[in-house]
C-alpha cells in the first residue's frame, strides 16, 4: 500500500501543468499558491493547533533535563559535567507562541516548501532563583509532497521537517552566559518534536479541505454530481492544477452515464495571484440531460398559467388558423402539452451561452368528463439565451426565449403554415414555460469545492466549449 502511495507521489513529481488543450471533459481547477498560503494561515488562527504546543518542555525529573536526559548520570551536562549547576533549571514551559508567518513556495516536480516563522515565549525557574523568561525566534522548514489519496482526493504529505533556532532573548531573570548556550542546545533538541507536529496538524486541516473536492452536490431532488480527481494533481511555480471528473447519479444513487463528446477546450493562461476554474460543456449537457430524462423540462400549459392578455382559447386560435379548428365552437379553453424527447443542446462560444430545446407541442381542447381532443401537433425548436452568474457553489442560469421555429407535424382537420402561430406561441411560452424552466434550473451547474476559494465574485468568461471563472487571491 505504501509503495503504491509513494509511486503516485513519484509520478506526480515528474509532471507539471502546461498551457494548451484540455483533452478531457473534466472540470479544471488552478489554485494559486496565495490561496494555499491563506488557507494554511487561517488553519492556525483561533484553532487548537497552536494551543497543543503550549505546556511543559522540561522539568527536573523528566524530559530533556531529567534523569535520562542531558543531565542524567554520565551525560554531558550531568553531575560532574561542565555545567552541573543546570540541574537547578526547572519547569521550563512554552507559555506563548506567536501566530506563525507562513511562507510557501511551489516546487515544480518536487513538492511544496512550507516555512513557518514564529516566536516562542518560555517561562521557568532560573538556576539562581526567581522567574526566568526567554523569547526565541524559530523557523520551521518543511518539504511537502502533493499526491492523491486512496479515496481519490488530493493530499499533502509531510516528507521532511526541521527547525532553525534564531535569536534568543532573556526577557527577565538571571541566566549566566554558559547556561544560555545550554538552553540553546536544549531548544535545538526539543523544538523539532514540539513544532513539527504543528505542520502535521496544519496538513491535516488542509487535507480535510482538499478532501471536500470529493463532494456530492445535489441536483435538487433529481440526483447529484460527485466530483473526483481524474488524474494526479500537477504543480507549477505559481499554482496547483486539479483535473476533476464529474460523476452523475440519480436520486436513487444509480450512475447516469451520458455520452462524453470529444470537445477539447483551449484553456486560457492563468494570471498571477488568481485562481481559476474551467467548467466544461459536458457538465452543462449532463445537468440538462438529468432534467430531460426526469421529465422536469415538460409542461402542460393551461389558461391559468398565462396572463389574461395572452388568450388561450379557440376564439383567438380561429383568428390565426381557422382551418385547424374544424367544428369546435369559439370561447373554448385550450391546453398545450409540451414534451422534450431529446437532451437539449448547449452551446458555449464567443462569450455567449445558448440552449436549443427540441419539443413537441400538442394543442388540445378539453372535453367535459373526457379526454381532451387533439387539434394538432407542432415540432418546435426553442432557442434560449442563458445568462450565467456564479455563486460560491454553482453557476446559476437564467433563460429567456430568443426565437422559436417549427413546423406542423399533424392535424386532426386541415394542414396550415405553422409560422402563423409563431408570435402567439412565443408569447405563451415566454409567460408560462420560461418561468417554469428558471425555477427548475435553480439546481444550477455545480462547482467543486476546493479549499475555501469562493468564486461568487469571480470574473466569468464564456469560451469555446467551456466557462472560465477567475477570482483574485
Amino acid at each position: 500500500m505504501m509503495l503504491g502511495v509513494w509511486s503516485l507521489l513519484l509520478l506526480w513529481g515528474l509532471a507539471s501543468p502546461c498551457e494548451g488543450l484540455l483533452e478531457t471533459v473534466g472540470t479544471l481547477a488552478r489554485i494559486d499558491k496565495d490561496e494555499l498560503s491563506k488557507a494554511i494561515q487561517n488553519s492556525l488562527v483561533g484553532g487548537p493547533i497552536l494551543q497543543n504546543v503550549l505546556g511543559t518542555v522540561t522539568s527536573v525529573n523528566q524530559g530533556l533535563l531529567g534523569s535520562r536526559g542531558l543531565l542524567g548520570g554520565g551525560g554531558l551536562l550531568g553531575y560532574g559535567g561542565v555545567f552541573s549547576v543546570v540541574q537547578e533549571l526547572s519547569g521550563v514551559k512554552i507559555e506563548e507562541l506567536t501566530l506563525p508567518e507562513v511562507s510557501l513556495k511551489l516546487l515544480p516536480g518536487l513538492g511544496v516548501q512550507l516555512n513557518l516563522h514564529t516566536k516562542v515565549g518560555l517561562h521557568g525557574s532560573g538556576p539562581l532563583g526567581g522567574l526566568l523568561q526567554l523569547a526565541a525566534e524559530v523557523n520551521v522548514s518543511s518539504r511537502v509532497a502533493l499526491g492523491m489519496s486512496s479515496r481519490g482526493t488530493p493530499t499533502l504529505v509531510l516528507k521532511r521537517c526541521s527547525t532553525l533556532l534564531g535569536h534568543i532573548s532573556l526577557l527577565s531573570g538571571l541566566l549566566p552566559a554558559p547556561l544560555l548556550a545550554v538552553v540553546q542546545q536544549m531548544l535545538f533538541k526539543v523544538l523539532p518534536d514540539l513544532l513539527c507536529p504543528v505542520v502535521d496538524s496544519v496538513l491535516g486541516v488542509m487535507n480535510e479541505l482538499l478532501g471536500a473536492t470529493l463532494s456530492l452536490v445535489p441536483l435538487g431532488t433529481l440526483g447529484s454530481v460527485e466530483f473526483t480527481l481524474a488524474t494526479l494533481p500537477l504543480i507549477s511555480n505559481q499554482y496547483i492544477e486539479l483535473n476533476i471528473n464529474s460523476i452523475v447519479k440519480s436520486a436513487a444513487g444509480d450512475l447516469i452515464d451520458f455520452p462524453k463528446p470529444h470537445v477539447p477546450v483551449k484553456v486560457p493562461p492563468k494570471q498571477d495571484h488568481t485562481s481559476q476554474v474551467t467548467v466544461p460543456l459536458y457538465l452543462f449537457n449532463t445537468v440538462f440531460g438529468v432534467l430531460q430524462t426526469s421529465g422536469a423540462l415538460d409542461i402542460d400549459i393551461t389558461p391559468e398559467l398565462v396572463p389574461s392578455n395572452i388568450p388561450l382559447t379557440t376564439t383567438h386560435l380561429a383568428a390565426l388558423v381557422p382551418e385547424a379548428l374544424g367544428k369546435l365552437p369559439p370561447g373554448q379553453h385550450l391546453l398545450l402539452s409540451l414534451r422534450v424527447k431529446e437532451v437539449p443542446t448547449v452551446t458555449l462560444q464567443n462569450k455567449k451561452a445558448s440552449i436549443s430545446i427540441a419539443a413537441t407541442i400538442h394543442v388540445l381542447s378539453p372535453v367535459p368528463q373526457g379526454t381532451p381532443a387533439a387539434l394538432f401537433q407542432l415540432n418546435e425548436v426553442l432557442t434560449l439565451n442563458a445568462q450565467l452568474a456564479p455563486s460560491a457553489t454553482k453557476l446559476h442560469l437564467s433563460l429567456s426565449l430568443e426565437r422559436l421555429s417549427g413546423k406542423l407535424a399533424s392535424s386532426s382537420v386541415h394542414t396550415f403554415e405553422a409560422s402563423r402561430l409563431e408570435e402567439w406561441l412565443s408569447s405563451v411560452l415566454r409567460a408560462a414555460y420560461m418561468s417554469k424552466l428558471n425555477v427548475v434550473l435553480e439546481v444550477g451547474i455545480p462547482l467543486p469545492k476546493i479549499l475555501n476559494v469562493n468564486f461568487s465574485n469571480s470574473a466569468l468568461d464564456i469560451i469555446e466549449n467551456a466557462v472560465v471563472l477567475t477570482v483574485a487571491s
